[in-house]
């Protein structure tokens, strides 16, 4: 989880620098990793809340950032009840914490793996698929069964670095997982096959 944290850390700084669009960008990336983890949600909903208010988004920051240590849910709560009465627009405030994960999924400009599929199947083919979105889009994983079906996909369609970058990508939130160290195999096999 240590390029979690760096991301995290980097993430924050910005935050406070008040450039909430890179900052956004960064908690997304966490997001997709753990797309049910609240502190996150909370992080982007700041982000977007400094948009509109500086003073606002710095201060519930400053006090998140102390108050989750001690008792999240409280933290939590607080900020979201500022959130609620931000303005009075409570129904667009909270929609953007309920849709978060499509918030970072469109702020990643990613796509979502059944999306991906969907894509797959209308082009006919993975390689025409993944070759139509490669250069401009992501595809956002959010489930450990997505992710090995994708890079088995990848390795089997002959986009070995890309599944590399993936299983690297992902190796630090399953370490020492059988599944991908078999798709690591599947990958090293493919490479000596085609060196020979």
């Amino acid at each position: 989880m240590v390029k979690t944290d760096e991301i995290l850390k980097q993430a924050h700084s910005l935050f406070t620098a008040k450039q909430y669009d890179k900052a956004l960008f960064l908690y997304s990336q966490v997001i997709t990793s753990a797309p049910t983890n609240m502190e996150y949600q909370i992080y982007c909903l700041l982000c977007d809340i400094g948009h509109e208010s500086d003073e606002k988004a710095q201060s519930l920051f400053d006090y998140f950032i102390v108050a989750k240590d001690e008792n999240f849910d409280e933290a939590f709560k607080y900020v979201t009840d500022v959130v609620n009465a931000f303005d009075g627009d409570n129904e667009k405030m909270m929609q953007l914490l309920k849709e978060i994960s499509h918030t970072s999924v469109e702020a990643l400009n990613a796509i979502e793996y059944e999306d991906f599929m969907e894509l797959v199947q209308s082009r006919g083919s993975f390689t025409q698929a993944y070759q139509d979105i490669m250069f401009s889009t992501k595809v956002a994983i959010t489930t450990k069964e997505d992710l090995i079906d994708f890079i088995n996909k990848l390795i089997d369609n002959n986009f070995n670095k890309t599944a590399y970058s993936y299983l690297d990508g992902f190796n630090e939130f399953f370490s020492y997982d059988e599944d991908l160290t078999r798709l690591y195999e599947k990958l090293e096999r493919k490479n000596i096959d085609n060196n020979a």
